[in-house]
């Protein structure tokens, strides 16, 4: 049973994340107790509401940011980390909404502020934080650069409201980001991926650019030349949506409750990659290591 200020959620749907891979590689800043399930953001039913909880009932439709837990049937959460769904909002849609949509949004509005006809250049623009920021972005009014790893992927990001993507290569990323980006560079550089593609594509930025570091997917945290700011009179920034969430929760409520206008309203769109049971877990956070995914893998207990 839930103990004080804590939930008892029946989990309908469970998105999975870059992070929930790291964690159990014990890689990930945040590092649970042993043993643990993955899967940090869920959507369930309020089953029961422990002591000194207010605003939740039994029976609620609630969006949970876990940390981890909800790759399960049944999953206890503060109720601190849940926010109640609106009516309107698919189970699925809100399990895949907050991780990658909250991240972006935060990047892009709070870190960056992305002006309209600015250039937003996507790095691992399929995955669910890419996917996320081509949308974000063109709702904003940029216009949106997405590279990614194959040509599956190109169609992908068109299909998603990106004005252009292309299939980046590391040993040439320097030369082929150039070109494609031209003369004009990037305003805003937004980059879950890391490794080799980082140097390049700062060099790209335009005047007093602005690089967001989200994460570091390709496994290797890049080395830059600080002359390159100066150069470019550019920002390197740090994105950290969970710290966020917690030094600032009125902005990050606010922020959330724009997302979820957004996703009632159909401006925002979360694509689906596949549907796993609960018994296919395992399956599933192996295709996202094996970067399978193009969107979100949401598992369906």
């Amino acid at each position: 049973m839930p103990g004080a200020g804590e939930l008892l959620l029946e989990v309908r749907a469970c998105s999975l994340n870059f992070p929930d891979l790291l964690m159990i590689a014990d890689k990930y800043q945040v590092k649970p107790p042993l043993p643990f399930s993955p899967g940090g953001e869920l959507a369930g039913r309020v089953r029961a509401v422990g002591p000194e909880v207010k605003g939740f009932r039994v029976g609620d439709r609630v969006l949970a940011l876990s940390g981890w837990g909800g790759l399960a049937e049944m999953a206890i959460v503060p109720a601190a980390r849940c926010i109640p769904l609106p009516a309107g909002l698919s189970d699925e849609v809100a399990a895949a909404a907050l991780y990658t949509l909250g991240t972006c949004y935060h990047a892009l509005k709070d870190r960056a502020a992305l002006q309209p006809k600015e250039r937003l250049f996507v790095l691992g623009a399929a995955g669910g934080i890419g996917m996320a920021a081509i949308q974000l972005g063109k709702l904003m009014g940029a216009e949106v650069i997405a590279a990614v790893g194959s040509a599956e992927k190109v169609e992908a990001c068109l299909e998603a409201g990106a004005d252009q993507a292309f299939v980046y290569e590391a040993e040439r990323a320097r030369e082929q980001f150039k070109t494609e980006l031209g003369p004009k560079g990037a305003d805003v550089v937004l980059d879950p991926v890391g490794g080799d593609f980082a140097e390049p594509a700062f060099r790209c930025m335009a005047w007093k650019g602005r690089y967001l570091v989200v994460g570091f997917a390709a496994g290797q945290i890049p080395s830059l030349p600080f002359n390159l700011t100066l150069l470019k009179g550019a920002d390197l920034i740090g994105v950290f949506w969970g710290r966020f969430t917690q030094e600032q929760p009125q902005v990050h409520l606010e922020n959330t409750r724009q997302l979820m206008q957004w996703l009632e309203e159909g401006r925002l769109a979360q694509r689906i990659h596949k549907r796993y049971s609960l018994q296919e877990g395992i399956q599933a956070l192996q295709d996202l290591q094996a970067r399978k995914v193009i969107g979100k893998a949401i598992v369906l207990p």
